[in-house]
């Protein structure tokens, strides 16, 4: 299943009854924490979250963590989407893989923030609601597939910028090869324990740096080169 259109800027209500909850959220948990990317402090001051989670949740929407969207999957916490978002050091030319579309929150992000952004989701009921709120805020730079995350894009590849919303065992491979030469990734990865950690990698003159930027918690990367089912 593929979604594929150009871009288009989003347009939302800024007026909307949770516009204060949202602007709290981004004092205190965006910009105190030391997030300082303007682009991705305006693109999330403007992104309605509560639009990305069942209405028994909408109060919560704002809150400091994760929330269940079903199928045992969550919605980052806001702090975790804008840490990973200005990791990717974004200017708005790059062309963008996603692993875990999940609601499509951090999607919508990326594609307000990139050129073009690809976004596997693993599991399809979760794809088809992700679609609907693409088609709802006139998202037309993403390209959507329903499957094993785990293999990337291949035929899409290289891309510019690689995130991952889902802990791996170790950093794929597979990805390593997907990203373009000065590209950026973003992965949270198993570090045994029940531990796991953000890592960004660069890879530049054939060469691969990590980055280690903390503690964190995601679900798991289920798939060929993850986690098995």
């Amino acid at each position: 299943m593929l979604i594929n259109a150009n871009k288009m800027t989003p347009v939302f209500d800024d007026n909307d009854t949770y516009a204060v909850a949202r602007k709290r959220m981004i004092s205190e948990q965006i910009i105190s924490r030391h997030i300082s990317d303007k682009r991705v402090i305006d693109i999330m001051s403007r992104v309605p979250r509560h639009e990305f989670v069942d209405d028994a949740l909408k109060d919560q929407a704002y809150t400091d963590g994760p929330l269940s969207i079903g199928e045992g999957q969550t919605i980052s916490q806001p702090f975790i989407v804008a840490l990973m978002t200005e990791t990717l050091l974004l200017s708005g030319a790059e062309k963008v893989l996603e692993i875990g579309t999940g609601c499509g929150y951090q999607t919508l992000i990326l594609a307000m923030a990139a050129r073009q952004v690809y976004t596997i989701e693993r599991i399809k009921s979760l794809g088809l609601k992700a679609r609907t709120r693409f088609k709802k805020f006139g998202l037309k730079n993403i390209v959507m597939r329903i499957g094993d995350g785990s293999l990337g894009w291949a035929e899409a590849a290289p891309f510019d910028r690689i995130l991952i919303a889902c802990a791996a065992p170790q950093v794929p491979d597979i990805f390593v090869k997907q990203l373009s030469e000065g590209g950026i990734m973003v992965i949270p990865v198993s570090t045994g324990s029940g531990h796991q950690d953000l890592l960004r990698i660069t890879r530049k003159n054939n060469s691969v740096f990590t980055e280690n930027l903390g503690a964190c918690h995601f679900v798991k990367l289920v798939g060929r080169h993850g986690y098995q089912a």
